[in-house]
Formats: structure tokens, sequence, C-alpha cells
């Protein structure tokens, strides 16, 4: 697969989240179309299907990603009540 450079990829972020505060702010028609625009090119540069998971992929692209970043997980240990797990796997 392509991968789009990492300095393009920082404008398009860039570009989306500024058009989203200014559309937030006025509610411009034409804001909301090159938010459509921004996104869709975001999701085709990252190979992906929705605005989340191409600005999460394009953010993980960009110099100075962990390739271990785990910061979508839970911060700590998930507590299950008692017996939850044997529930499911009966």
């Amino acid at each position: 697969m392509l991968m789009a450079h990492p300095a393009v990829l920082r404008s398009l972020i860039e570009q989306y989240e500024t058009l989203m505060l200014l559309e937030a702010e006025s509610g411009a028609r034409d804001a909301r179309q090159r938010i459509g625009d921004v996104a869709y090119t975001l999701c085709v540069a990252t190979g992906t299907g929705d605005i989340d998971s191409a600005l999460v992929a394009a953010r993980y692209q960009l110099p100075g990603a962990r390739p271990q970043d785990d910061s979508l997980l839970a911060a700590g240990p998930v507590n299950l009540p008692s017996g939850a797990i044997t529930g499911i796997l009966r």
C-alpha cells in the first residue's frame, strides 16, 4: 500500500481540526463541504473507511509516534464482577 508523506498527513489533520472548529463556531456551509473533502482525503491516504480511524492512523504515521502506542487502551486493569468470566465461558 502506498503511504502518504507525513507532511501531507500533518497538513490534512490540521486542516480537518481547523475546519471542525470553524464549522462549530459559525456553522458555515462551505466549511462543512470542505470538512467532507478533507475527511475523504484522509480516509484515502490512510486506507481507512471513517474519519475517526483515519485520524488515528494518520497520527500513528507521523514522526514521533510510538510503535507500541497503547494510548487508546484502558489506563488500568479492568475490574469485572466475580464470576463474570465463568458465566461467559459456559
